[in-house]
């Protein structure tokens, strides 16, 4: 209780956590198109989402996933994640768990975007036999 710098007193400090959202704090590049990617959809989830409705079918939801994928993966690859899963999300689609692959197998290019298309069919981001 001397309340100086170093001292080992009985005073119990508070831990301070950091409020972590709902969407990706990992590590990730800040490079411009990942950060205009990001803020596309951080201006989707503060504007639109509330009119649209919370009526997703995936976990995490398809905006948290887009944030997700354009954060790990970048602008293209991220951006191809996204507009595949949104697609996936519509009727006749999947649902369920649908996390973001750590990483992505070396056939994933931003230049193929149809081999994104069963991303979500394997969690691992391999095809799996």
């Amino acid at each position: 209780m001397c309340g100086e710098p170093g001292c080992q007193g009985n005073d119990v400090q508070a831990v301070h956590r950091a409020y972590s959202g709902r969407n990706y704090t990992g590590p990730f590049r800040k490079t411009p198109g990942r950060l205009f990617g990001m803020a596309f959809i951080r201006l989707y989830q503060l504007t639109l989402s509330g009119f649209i409705g919370n009526s997703c079918r995936h976990i995490p939801t398809c905006s948290e996933y887009g944030y997700e994928a354009i954060a790990r993966h970048g602008f293209w690859p991220g951006g191809w994640m996204t507009v595949f899963r949104v697609m996936r999300c519509g009727p006749g689609g999947t649902s369920g768990l649908d996390p973001v692959p750590v990483k992505l197998d070396a056939t994933k290019h931003w230049w193929t975007p149809w081999r994104y298309w069963r991303l979500g069919s394997a969690t691992s981001g391999t095809a799996t036999k």
